[in-house]
């Protein structure tokens, strides 16, 4: 009995020490499952972070540069023109060509009338004046000096001709007591005669100094002349060519004291009237005529073709050279042509005669649209509200156009006067109300 109570008692303790330890291993297990990091799970939300993150520095990027091309992009105001295309004109034949120089009909080397030493020159070359506009001065001591005197000797005979009219009137009374004392057998008749001669006396002597005081007067003119002539003044309207005389300096209206004197103060040309003085071979003079039509072009714009005409044939010719000059006018007048300056001229058709129509290639813009960059020029057209940078090639001048002649289409828009600093891209808001 004691043995078998004692191996159920053995079996039950080993059944719960097995029940124990079971219990025990599945405890170990859960907390090592606890334990144990899940490396699936974290895998995903960790490889989406970095997606978000490169999605959001893109973004950054993206606003960075638009913010950079948009915001700092610089904005102008500016005005436009239109472009436009150069209208047909009539091809005209050139029938002979020559050349010549640029010459100016009214010219003058300004000197004083008088000699003197220069105290005041008031001209610089390229300057324009006008008519009667004081160029220079002269000392003008000894011509004031001569003026003071003439006017003080005419003042003094103005002087005596008013008492010598003072003691006629007091003869003219006496004489008339005397002839009334006469009358009355008062008094002797010569003392009558006395009188009356004393009248005719200054009466003469009122006539002379009458005389006198118009000479006088005549001589404050003369020295107001004399004044005058010291100070040097432009004779017509023009631009100052040459400068010729300085402070110190002597000038005289004829040459004398060798190189020490200068014969005048500057030269003035007359800008209106410049015109094209051209040497045509004789051989030829027959197809030039009175009122021809001309294109002339000067050797230092070759491509500015300036409309002129024939105003004349001057009736010589040169025996050397076998050459009669003719004088052309020029119809565009412009501050490029200076006297002096080479020029080449085509002589064209007969106006009355029939002319084959032409289209003029390119467009025409205003010259202020024109940048020069080093050897190139470009424009800048005005595109969906932004500048737009095109080079260009020019062509003719017509006044404040240029010939545009690759670049540029007819129809679109010209910026007038670039802002410097303006890039191609930048931002324009257009003002073509001013």
């Amino acid at each position: 009995m004691g043995n078998a109570r004692e191996a159920r008692f053995s079996q039950r303790r080993r059944g719960s020490l097995r029940i124990s330890c079971e219990a025990m291993h599945v405890d170990s297990t859960e907390m090592l499952k606890e334990l144990r990091i899940d490396r699936s799970r974290e895998a995903e939300p960790a490889g989406r972070g970095v997606w978000i993150a490169v999605a959001l520095a893109v973004a950054a990027l993206v606003g960075a540069g638009a913010w950079f091309a948009f915001g700092r992009m610089p904005s102008y105001t500016v005005r436009t023109a239109l472009a436009q295309p150069l209208a047909a004109q009539a091809a005209s034949t050139a029938v002979l060509d020559a050349s010549g120089y640029v010459t100016a009909r009214r010219q003058a080397t300004v000197s004083s009338k008088v000699t003197g030493r220069v105290v005041e020159v008031q001209i610089e070359e390229g300057q324009r004046v006008e008519a009667d506009q004081v160029l220079a001065r002269l000392d003008a001591t000894d011509a004031r000096a001569q003026f003071d005197l003439a006017r003080a000797e005419h003042d003094a005979a103005r002087a005596q001709l008013a008492d010598l009219r003072v003691q006629l009137a007091q003869a003219d009374r006496d004489q008339r007591r005397q002839e009334d004392l006469v009358a009355k057998k008062l008094t002797s008749t010569q003392a009558g005669e006395d009188a009356r001669t004393r009248v005719a006396s200054l009466k003469a002597r009122l006539a002379a100094q009458e005389g006198q005081v118009a000479v006088q007067q005549r001589g404050v003119e003369v020295a107001r002349v004399a004044l005058d002539n010291t100070v040097v003044k432009a004779p017509f309207a023009g631009v100052i060519t040459v400068k010729a005389a300085q402070p110190g300096e002597i000038v005289s209206p004829m040459s004398a004291g060798g190189g020490y004197t200068r014969t005048g103060i500057g030269t003035i040309v007359d800008m209106d009237s410049l015109e094209i003085e051209v040497e045509v071979n004789e051989a030829y003079i027959g197809r030039v005529k009175a009122g021809q039509p001309v294109e002339a072009v000067l050797n230092a714009y070759p491509d500015w073709k300036i409309p002129a005409e024939v105003i004349a044939i001057i009736p010589a010719a040169d025996r050397s050279k076998a050459t009669v000059k003719v004088r052309i006018g020029i119809k565009a007048k412009d501050a490029r042509i200076v006297p002096d300056m080479g020029a080449r001229v085509a002589f064209l058709e007969d106006r009355s005669a029939p002319a084959e129509t032409r289209a003029l290639p390119g467009v025409l813009v205003p010259a202020s649209a024109i940048q020069s960059v080093g050897d190139a020029n470009r424009v800048f057209v005005f595109v969906d509200g932004k500048a737009q940078a095109r080079a260009v090639k020019l062509g003719q001048s017509f006044a404040d156009q240029r010939q545009v002649l690759d670049g540029v289409k007819a129809g679109e828009r010209v910026v007038l006067q670039p802002p410097e600093g303006m890039i191609d891209g930048a931002r324009l808001v257009r003002d073509d109300a001013k």
